[in-house]
């Protein structure tokens, strides 16, 4: 019998056995469960600015961990081969509270707590949810790293458990974001419900030569972060060629720039990177 998925916009309906787009997310005897919950294919310590994060806990360091799985499909992806593998994957299997105690093991390097990313992490929610609860009992902060596309419920269960988040905002038309197999407005929710719940939050837009690079488009997705919050951080970043967009040439450096620019008309924090 058919179950629906209600992780995210797509709302895969599947038969027992079968998995959602995302590759992560499965029907099991009737239940559709996390089938990549603990399951770990990238461990590393990382400074918070990489993240990217400027303004939460500047020169600290931070525990990066990603599964496998995403529930877009953008053709540039950088980590495409855990994001997109062929067959579901792990190269460990951990509980929350081992993961936490790595992240402890590290605090004498300036660890300040877990981000999850590399893949899209909040397909695996319920992973996430846990191990941020455990993290905050032992004094640690926890990240996320997210293409923002879950549903509102979604949303509402694991917001009050992270601390901050670097949400990818790929552009401002339904028309890109459908061509990446995702959805503009259910990104602007997520970004609005992140606020609400007073998560830091910074977020991210990659400048794709021809398919997001207007003054125009720039013009409207800074005005709209401006009436959320004008002090939220926002990264224009370089896009570099990869997977199914290698033939493409790197963003004109000056392009991100003047972009950036634009974005500082309306918003008190904008950053340039992969410049």
């Amino acid at each position: 019998m058919k179950q629906e998925c209600g992780v995210c916009m797509h709302g895969c309906a599947l038969e027992p056995g079968q998995r959602g787009r995302c590759g992560a997310r499965i029907n099991k005897e009737g239940r559709i469960i996390s089938e990549n919950y603990g399951r770990i294919t990238a461990l590393a310590l990382d400074p918070i600015e990489k993240k990217p994060l400027r303004m939460f806990h500047p020169g600290s360091m931070i525990l990066s961990v990603g599964s496998y799985g995403c529930n877009l499909s953008c053709p540039f992806c950088q980590n495409h081969e855990i994001a997109h593998p062929g067959e579901p994957c792990g190269v460990i299997s951990t509980s929350p509270q081992e993961l936490v105690n790595k992240a402890l093991d590290l605090k004498s390097a300036g660890n300040i707590g877990l981000a999850f990313t590399y893949n899209e992490p909040l397909i695996g929610y319920e992973f996430v949810r846990d191990t941020a609860q455990a993290a905050r009992a032992a004094g640690l902060k926890t990240v996320a790293v997210t293409n923002g596309s879950v549903t509102e419920e979604i949303a509402a269960s694991l917001l009050p458990d992270l601390d901050a988040l670097n949400i990818d905002l790929k552009g401002f038309t339904k028309a890109y974001y459908e061509r990446l197999g995702g959805d503009l407005e259910t990104v602007k929710r997520f970004i609005k419900s992140a606020v609400e719940h007073k998560c830091h939050v910074e977020l991210t837009t990659l400048i794709v030569p021809g398919q997001n690079d207007s003054e125009d488009e720039m013009k409207r997705l800074s005005g709209w972060v401006a009436s959320v919050d004008p002090n939220m951080p926002l990264h224009v970043t370089r896009f570099f060629p990869n997977w199914k967009m290698r033939d493409l040439e790197p963003t004109p450096v000056e392009r991100v720039y003047a972009l950036a620019e634009t974005a500082r008309k309306s918003l008190a924090h904008v950053f340039t990177g992969n410049c």
